[in-house]
């Protein structure tokens, strides 16, 4: 059985949340690098070309890529030979957020959903724990900035609604979003398990880098498919037009009952924050 001190786990949350929102990851530039490619409109190959310059000011100046620095959402998979010591596990995660977001100056947005009294520091974030074999704990943070979290939806679709009502309801529920989560948009997607489940795996889809498609090669043809879909919709970079819409479709799925098709739209802007570490 491993020990392992509650501060090791706070101390890489707090480095998680601060690298997050200066250091956007090489998945995202590359991509938007390969989109300028591509970009038929020179106002969007235009506006492409700023959000990399404003990755490499962030960089640079050692300042957050956006002033929304986000909801810390957390996938944790915690071996069963593990013992935290000290804190527990969602303690130390919390405070890891609280330090991270007092010692980088980030904003903190977090409120009480009814009469909106901020908790100060960022906190509670959302985790969402597995459990896994070994002795080591695996820790993945996303800073969700709330203009795209806005703009997702969940739809309880019908079995008969099949592929082409999943596409059609994703395709639509970016059209409808428009310029407001900020495109180049990247697209979690989750289609199974029941509605709380499907919302889940449509987040966990946003941490999975772009370029990586899930292993089911049918799954891997569908996001390919819609993200050609999104791209013809002509919102382009920051809703000005043009063919980069989004930059990547990700698509998690889960089984589900025989009478459901549930399917749940994760919408990010174009700074998609993700970190892991391994403890």
């Amino acid at each position: 059985m491993r020990k392992i001190d509650s501060r090791v786990i706070t101390d890489a949350v707090k480095d998680m949340c601060i690298e997050a929102a200066i250091f956007l990851g090489d998945d995202v530039k590359n991509r938007i690098k390969k989109s300028i490619e591509t970009e038929k409109s020179e106002t969007g190959k235009n506006i492409l070309n700023i959000l990399l310059e404003n990755a490499d000011k962030a960089e640079q100046k050692n300042i957050p890529i956006c002033q929304d620095t986000g909801m810390a959402v957390f996938f944790v998979k915690v071996g069963q030979d593990v013992i935290v010591e000290g804190e527990t596990l969602t303690e130390a995660i919390n405070r890891g957020v609280s330090e991270g977001y007092a010692e980088g100056y980030l904003r903190k947005s977090v409120v009480s959903p009814i009469d909106r009294v901020n908790t100060k520091d960022n906190t509670p974030a959302v985790i969402h724990y597995d459990f896994i074999k070994g002795d080591r704990i695996e820790i993945e943070f996303a800073a969700k900035g709330f203009g795209s979290e806005n703009m997702s939806a969940l739809k309880m679709l019908k079995p008969s609604d099949g592929i082409e009502g999943i596409k059609k309801f994703v395709v639509e529920t970016v059209s409808q979003a428009g310029p407001n989560p900020c495109p180049p948009t990247v697209i979690g997607v989750g289609i199974g398990g029941t509605m709380d489940k499907c919302c889940e795996i449509a987040k966990k889809a946003l941490f999975r880098e772009l370029g990586q498609h899930n292993e089911d090669e049918s799954i891997a043809k569908l996001e390919k498919e819609i993200l050609e879909e999104i791209n013809n919709l002509g919102i382009g970079p920051q809703g000005f037009g043009g063919s980069t819409t989004s930059l990547g479709v990700n698509i998690e799925t889960y089984p589900t009952h025989i009478a459901g098709l549930p399917v749940a739209v994760n919408v990010n802007c174009h700074a998609s924050r993700h970190k892991k570490a391994i403890i």
